[in-house]
């Protein structure tokens, strides 16, 4: 620790810190544009200049000194810092002065208005007058695509965006052409971003240039309500906020969580709003006549209940899907239990995880902060990239900083950094498992490696085979301490709570494939889908499907009753992430006529039923889950598990096939009904296949 004067208080400070960070260690308020807590230093915008006491007799710019740099003085007293002398104030002011040259004085049109730090700081430091009288400077505005809107004339060259795409996101599409007053911020050859990660420059950027092309002009920060809540568009579970104007969102913004998601969020997180008020179930529907009409709820429950009074036990089936709630699926499996039928399931995708084997068997034990300590990393049928982009931006910076060695088993992927491509499918993984590989020495000599297994992998008859290959390769060596290093990477945020709660098929129950064959075969008479819409619900056959879900996707074309459901902005519900930590959601909106939460759905149809649920609150209802499953009630937090766990997976026996690993994401932005019902994700989407096309011509 090194002891320092900042503005006349000493404070003792790490060396290593800049003396941005330490100052504000200290209280004081240092401006920035171009310093970011995560990015490189770039040190161009100059707006942090502080004295230091017996340095050089002008400011220094502090983001680009360390504290270990200072010199104490003569007679060893600490190095002084001063933030708010005579000469800091005229050389901010002389730095705003400058930085307003060229930017435009369009503030009240600005989509950047109320959010700007130019505005903020210029109103803070700067001066109430200008002595340029030159004409501004004004830059062609570029197309970098569907998501980011560009004025480039309010360009204040903080290079920001420049950094994160090549340092974070991995993809280095943006950069500057020019020099001195012609220089510009652009993307090469002026052609789309490709990063599932752009939309984060619309934070990063202090200034209007680079702002949200879906949301531009849609609405003024002051006039939105903000709920602090969880995504729900993967399995990362990353924080975000959900803003909204009256009944409708507007718009989705990250939270910091560094535990998750530091203050980063993928691009369908951020623009699927739209899709959150199109194509919606507003209303039930009964089938009659071949043809989906509308009904009342009491119609609608009478035509269930019908079905099920007059059905076997052991032919009704129900599906859960990968948008729902740990409590609309604790809520379903009770309705289920007290029909009597094992036939239920929450895997979709047919992934072979399964509770039985142990919690760890199926959750992402190093945690997704973990990854920062990974020194050896090995991926297996996932794709990170496009199953979980901020998880793909964790490992690229374990690669940057810790210069971890990564192996790659799978269908080859573009993941924004290198890695060593092992093989395509379980002969590598047994060959890596026997140690008979030449990458199987780095996994033995890592303290901390990191087993990454994806469903691509996991959801194909072999699956529980390879991932008893992937749980050896995990003990095996010599690991640093408790470290576990099996990661399962899910691609649905309902999984691991489904998994968690027991959602899987009892003795003698089919499995997702077994009801689709069976429902097939005629062997089922009723189905409910809990916004299962994954599945092929075309070869269903004549069984009657219930649907209950948000949008007017697969399921609900195929359903003989819908039931109107909220979507995860529309509720309060729990879900637990891929790394099995308990996350909560809350209520940013209502859902649309006369659709009402899933829960209060199922319990409502319980009564009518004949078998009803001991609850008749949303409270009641999280009391008997938290009485079953108490991990659910400790909302942030994840529950330990034992290593012992995946020794004992590790130990199981079997052969896999020799097919090679699949992708279990074909198109990132079409993976669920929110998004599919999303105009921004089909304009995405499309451009996506065209780059791929243009690709492979």
């Amino acid at each position: 620790m090194t002891l320092i004067k900042v503005d006349g208080e000493e404070i003792e400070v790490p060396g290593e810190l800049t003396l941005l960070q330490a100052c504000e260690a200290a209280g004081a308020e240092i401006p920035r544009f171009c310093y970011h807590e995560r990015l490189s230093i770039a040190g161009n915008c100059r707006m942090c200049l502080i004295e230091v006491k017996g340095g050089p007799p002008k400011p220094v710019a502090s983001c680009a000194q360390n504290v270990r740099d200072l010199r104490p003085g003569r007679d060893g007293a600490p190095p002084e810092l001063f933030t708010k002398s005579e000469m800091v104030k005229k050389a901010r002011e002389g730095v705003m002065e400058f930085l307003l040259i060229n930017h435009p004085l369009d503030c009240p049109i600005c989509d950047q208005g109320g959010e700007c730090d130019l505005q903020d700081q210029a109103m803070a430091y700067g001066v109430d007058g200008s002595r340029f009288v030159e004409n501004k400077r004004a830059v062609e505005d570029k197309y970098i695509g569907p998501l980011v809107k560009t004025i480039m004339t309010r360009c204040i060259h903080c290079t920001r965006c420049v950094r994160f795409s090549a340092e974070v996101a991995g993809v280095p599409e943006l950069g500057a052409t020019g020099r001195g007053e012609d220089m510009e911020i652009t993307t090469y050859l002026e052609h789309a971003m490709s990063s599932e990660l752009q939309g984060n420059v619309i934070d990063l950027c202090p200034v209007g240039a680079l702002t949200s092309r879906p949301y531009a002009f849609q609405a003024r920060p002051w006039e939105l309500t903000k709920t602090e809540s969880i995504d729900a568009m993967d399995a990362v579970g990353s924080a975000i906020r959900i803003d909204t104007r009256g009944r409708t969102v507007m718009r989705i913004l990250p939270r910091t969580n560094d535990a998750v998601n530091e203050e980063w969020i993928s691009d369908k997180t951020r623009f699927i709003w739209d899709g959150l008020g199109a194509q919606r179930l507003d209303r039930p529907y009964v089938r009659r006549n071949g043809r989906l009409e509308p009904a009342t709820w009491s119609d609608a429950f009478g035509a269930v209940a019908a079905k099920l009074g007059a059905s076997d036990p052991n032919r009704i089936a129900a599906i859960a899907g990968d948008l729902a709630g740990v409590e609309e699926m604790f809520a379903l499996k009770a309705l289920m239990s007290s029909v009597g039928t094992p036939h239920i399931d929450c895997r979709q995708d047919g992934t072979k995880l399964n509770p039985e084997h142990g919690r760890e068997s199926y959750l992402f034990n190093p945690t997704i902060a973990g990854i920062d300590q990974a020194d050896a990393v090995l991926i297996i049928g996932a794709n990170p990239r496009h199953e979980a982009s901020v998880v793909n931006a964790r490992i690229r910076g374990a690669w940057r900083r810790n210069e971890t060695r990564i192996g790659f088993i799978g269908e080859p992927v573009d993941l924004t950094y290198p890695y060593d491509y092992l093989g395509a499918g379980p002969d590598t993984l047994v060959q890596v498992a026997a140690g008979e590989h030449p990458f199987s020495e780095i996994l033995k000599t890592a303290n901390r490696p990191l087993i990454l297994v994806g469903q691509g992998a996991l959801a194909r008859p072999d699956g529980d085979v390879v991932l008893s290959r992937a749980a050896k390769i995990a003990v095996t060596g010599e690991n640093e301490g408790d470290w576990n290093g099996l990661a399962v990477l899910h691609t649905a945020a309902s999984r691991v709570g489904g998994l968690d709660v027991g959602f899987v098929p009892g003795e003698g129950g089919h499995d997702v494939i077994g009801m689709v064959a069976a429902a097939a075969a005629g062997e089922l008479d009723v189905m409910v889908l809990l916004g299962a819409d994954e599945i092929a619900v075309e070869a269903l056959g004549k069984t009657f499907v219930v649907y209950i879900g948000s949008h007017g996707d697969a399921g609900a074309h195929r359903a003989d009753v819908i039931l109107p459901g909220a979507t995860f902005a529309e509720k309060s519900i729990t879900y637990a992430n891929t790394e099995g930590r308990t996350q909560m959601t809350a209520r940013a909106a209502f859902p649309p006529g006369e659709a009402r939460e899933d829960w209060a759905i199922l319990r409502a149809m319980s009564g009518v039923v004949g078998h009803t649920l001991p609850f008749d609150s949303l409270a009641a209802l999280r009391a008997a889950l938290y009485k079953e499953h108490p991990h659910f009630a400790r909302i942030d937090q994840i529950e330990g598990g034992s290593p012992a766990t995946v020794s004992a997976l590790a130990s199981s026996e079997g052969k896999p096939s020799s097919d090679p690993f699949g992708l279990a994401v074909e198109d990132f932005y079409m993976t669920n009904p929110i998004a599919r019902a999303s105009a921004v994700m089909a304009e995405c989407s499309a451009l996506a296949a065209t780059r791929i096309a243009s690709a492979a011509e």
